[in-house]
């Protein structure tokens, strides 16, 4: 299904048909049938594995099962053999079942009656593809007689519909004429598909998108699989010492190099069974340039057919790793790599290693053993469901996205007052992740609005040490003049820098503005510039929660107070906070971030509140369902999608549970656990909760709105007993303060009659507290980032390109680091590495910000290690990275 191919009434009936889909996934309603279509009959032809001894067999025998047959390794015997003959088909239904064995497809009971020794069974399960083994394939076609008679009745052009793709544009495009026939479908297929596993939401559609997403090719590909998928390593020949298993054993000062004459060195991979290469690089040693290969040949196949893939031409300026084969698409029992000829006609090879990226073909295919309980630990929502359910499912989303994709480029951009099916679809974008044209469409619209880089960089004075100063004791000076912030704000609006930057410039352009810090003496060649990103970061939204916060652009959540949940690191702009030109700017910076390899980052996790910045992403009532377009404003650009990231795709019972403590809580105020969640046992502790935190209480959102739900269930004897006539129409918001939900509402009390009014007017007092103050961040970024990105992005998507990875290891961070002048073998590169290796991710971070300015991936480093042995060597660097931040060449201040 190629995007842009397709008929108008094509591209509207699949954005009807998505709509309705839209709506069913949001509402945890069965999804339309043409989604979950399922042939009743499906004709197979056998094609015979060329490779095998009995190719030419005049029959095939295939073994059947009462259910999907065992998974790798399985022990389960087959119920019975069916025996096909050479050029005929078997008849099965169209429905499919995939594990790690293979790709299966059911018989029903009138379809095994036609083969003896298959009495008895209702229905039977037979292997169309088995993963990894090669052998036989079942091919689904349409037999001769069927064809020839639907020419004769229907004419020699008719197709009848046989896909759930062709299914959905036959019943929802509108066209002329008549209908053509579909083939009748496997209603128990179908109804398998269409019901929603119990208990399920939205958030578990989300939660499963996401799964699917971390278990995808795109993310297995930074999983190095070298010794998981090779069996064994032959050589042509090696030096002393020299050997074959320094290929794999991941040490830079160690190689493997061939011995005899030119032309004739090989290396041989013997792969896994079920092992499919998407990436293979040779790992060079550019110490001698005539060891470095010039002209290598890769074949692959069995070992007594090996067919040429590739011939590759090395580069004359590659001394590090080239990819020499990528994307295979089959599993190749032997790869060879055969060196044809070496640099300054060298004689022979020297490699470091080889490094392959590659999956079990099983891997790359959705299928119900993806579903184990170990692999469920880190999606809570799944854990419990039944794998089969899983599975079933996930053929759905992937459905969807297959026909979202189609016709995305028709969607995007998304206008600010876009309706009915371009609104609705906001919604689905967490499944965006999983499309393979969302990040090429991207690419292109940040490419397409590209302006030319300067000629020259503004240069900025930047006094650190009075910003340090601001930083310890902010209420000195309120107006926050001395913040390296206002500092660059400020220089960049100076006479000397009347042009305005616009921040869209190409992702090579690496340095904004020159910085001269006052009394450091520093020149600044990226660093001081990378290093005024960092305090501008750290000054908005400071990494301890034991600071003030010197800025008043955001305040801290309540859960930072009451250090709960996983947000309790987040910020939310400041409601009281008027500056919007510089609201403005802190979007601009988010812009030149997400276009460029530069990172808004504190020195530890990322603060940065983006959440709200990304629209799709709705704001959920109770039951985990979205609010009404009344309701809050479904798609406004609320702060609790920038604090409590639980409300971007979880539902009430979650967020309760990001609340923090919140069980704790309940059982305090009286709560015990039920069959249908919380039940109130003593109402009036739980409404105590309720006047406490009417009356100035900080507690986190996620409490908040579960105690507004208690407030909805509560009964009058209950709500009169408690609250009387104190419960008035204020709330209290991000800043503390107080405000009123109507005119004179401090002055006027809640009856029990209007206490659904009064919690909807609270959510929406909350929702809307920073709405200027995130659309003023969201004019900004919309100055630098075309509106069409945004639409593509979903929030974790946005915080990722804006604040960098914050997850950092140290074989990650070793691709980066250069030693200069240094051999490979050199004891002071092995201390520096070991050195690394007992580094935490949190103290990689603050290294990288040590000799970078930078605290995330990727960077280059260049190193030039001491003589210092390995401990020594950890205890020095993990001391500077912690204590010697400033940039200070003894410089004296009075030649400033």
């Amino acid at each position: 299904m190629k995007a842009g191919g397709e008929a108008p009434h094509q591209v509207l009936g699949r954005l009807r048909f998505l709509l309705q889909c839209s709506e069913c996934f949001r509402r945890a309603r069965a999804l339309p049938a043409a989604l979950c279509y399922v042939p009743r009959e499906v004709q197979y032809k056998i094609c015979k594995d060329p490779s095998a001894a009995a190719a030419a067999a005049a029959r095939s025998l295939l073994s059947v099962w009462d259910s999907p047959g065992p998974a790798r390794g399985g022990k389960r015997a087959a119920r019975a053999t069916i025996e096909v003959r050479k050029g005929g088909c078997l008849r099965a239904t169209g429905e499919e079942y995939c594990n790690s064995a293979g790709l299966w497809v059911k018989l029903s009971k009138e379809q095994l009656e036609e083969y003896t020794g298959t009495l008895g069974l209702a229905e039977g399960w037979v292997l169309a593809q088995r993963f990894g083994e090669g052998g036989d394939k079942l091919v689904p076609v349409d037999s001769v007689q069927r064809i020839q008679c639907q020419h004769q009745t229907l004419g020699v052009d008719y197709r009848p519909a046989v896909s759930w793709e062709q299914v959905v544009d036959l019943t929802y495009s509108m066209r002329l004429g008549e209908m053509p026939r579909l083939i009748e479908q496997d209603e128990a297929a179908v109804q398998k598909f269409r019901s929603v596993p119990p208990g399920w939401t939205y958030e578990h559609d989300m939660e499963l998108g996401r799964f699917l997403y971390d278990h995808s090719e795109k993310k297995l590909q930074c999983v190095d699989c070298t010794k998981e998928h090779i069996n064994s390593i032959e050589v042509s020949s090696h030096m002393e010492d020299c050997v074959a298993a320094h290929l794999t054993d991941n040490l830079t000062y160690t190689f493997w190099e061939s011995s005899g004459p030119p032309g004739q060195h090989w290396v041989r991979l013997n792969m896994k069974k079920g092992a499919i290469v998407k990436r293979l690089w040779l790992m060079l040693d550019g110490q001698s340039n005539s060891y470095v290969p010039r002209r290598v040949a890769v074949y692959g196949g069995t070992p007594s057919r090996l067919q040429h893939l590739r011939t590759v031409l090395i580069n004359e300026n590659s001394y590090q790793n080239v990819c020499i084969l990528r994307d295979m698409k089959t599993h190749m029992p032997v790869l060879e790599i055969r060196f044809l000829e070496c640099r300054d006609q060298g004689y022979n090879v020297r490699l470091q290693g080889i490094k392959i990226v590659s999956f079990w073909e099983w891997d790359l295919i959705l299928n119900a053993d993806m579903f184990q309980p170990a692999r469920l630990v880190r999606y809570p929502l799944l854990e419990g469901v039944d794998a089969d359910m899983l599975y079933r499912r996930a053929v759905l989303i992937q459905r969807f996205v297959q026909l979202l994709e189609s016709v995305l480029c028709y969607l995007i951009p998304l206008s600010e007052d876009s309706i009915g099916t371009f609104n609705a679809l906001r919604s689905m974008k967490p499944f965006l992740l999983l499309s393979k044209q969302s990040e090429a469409l991207i690419a292109h619209c940040l490419q397409s609005s590209e302006s030319s880089a300067p000629h020259t960089l503004p240069k900025l004075y930047i006094n650190r040490l009075l910003a340090r100063e601001h930083r310890a004791n902010p209420t000195l000076d309120p107006s926050c003049r001395n913040a390296v912030f206002t500092q660059l704000y400020e220089g960049l609006r100076s006479s000397k820098n009347n042009q305005p930057l616009d921040y869209r410039w190409p992702l090579t352009y690496s340095q904004w503005w020159e910085c001269d810090f006052i009394t450091e003496g520093i020149i600044d060649n990226g660093g001081g510039f990378r290093d005024s990103l960092s305090d501008v970061s750290e000054e908005l939204c400071p990494s301890s929660s034991d600071v003030p916060v010197p800025l008043p652009f955001f305040v801290r959540t309540s859960n930072q107070a009451n250090s709960s949940s996983d947000t309790r690191d987040m910020y939310v702009p400041n409601p009281s906070c008027k500056d919007f030109p510089k609201y403005e700017w802190i979007g601009q910076l988010m812009g030149a971030a997400l276009r460029s390899k530069e990172f808004l980052v504190r020195t530890t996790e990322p603060s940065w509140p983006v959440r709200g910045l990304v629209r799709g992403h709705p704001v959920l009532g109770r039951g985990g369902l979205p609010m009404g377009e009344g309701e809050a404003g479904r798609e406004c650009l609320c702060p609790l999608l920038l604090a409590d990231p639980v409300f971007a795709g979880a539902s009430v019972e979650a967020a309760g549970r990001g609340g923090g403590q919140l069980e704790q809580g309940l059982s305090h105020c009286g709560f015990r656990a039920g069959e249908q969640g919380w039940v109130l046992a003593e109402q009036c502790c739980a409404l105590s909760w309720l006047l406490w935190l009417h009356c100035g209480g900080y507690c986190s959102f996620g409490l908040q709105v579960k105690l507004l739900e208690v407030l909805e269930r509560v009964d009058r004897e209950g709500f009169e007993f408690m609250f009387g006539r104190e419960l008035t129409y204020t709330t209290v918001l991000s800043d503390q303060r107080v405000v009123e939900l109507i005119p004179n509402g401090s002055n006027t009390a809640v009856c029990y009659e209007d206490r659904k009014e009064f919690i909807r007017l609270v959510q929406k007092a909350r929702l809307e507290e920073s709405k200027e103050q995130i659309a003023a961040i969201r004019a900004g970024l919309l100055r630098v980032v075309p509106q069409p990105v945004l639409d593509l992005l979903t929030w974790q998507q946005m915080e990722k390109r804006i604040c960098g990875d914050p997850e950092i290891t140290a074989a990650e961070l070793q691709k980066f680091i250069k030693f200069d002048d240094f051999p490979s073998d050199d004891t002071r590169i092995q201390y520096f590495l070991e050195a690394l290796n007992n580094f935490t991710s949190e103290d990689l971070s603050r290294f990288l910000k040590f000799v970078t300015g930078r605290s995330r991936l990727p960077v280059q480093i260049n190193v030039y290690p001491e003589r210092s042995k390995a401990k020594v060597c950890e205890e020095l660097l993990r001391y500077a990275v912690y204590n010697c931040m400033s940039i200070d060449t003894d410089k004296n201040p009075w030649d400033e």
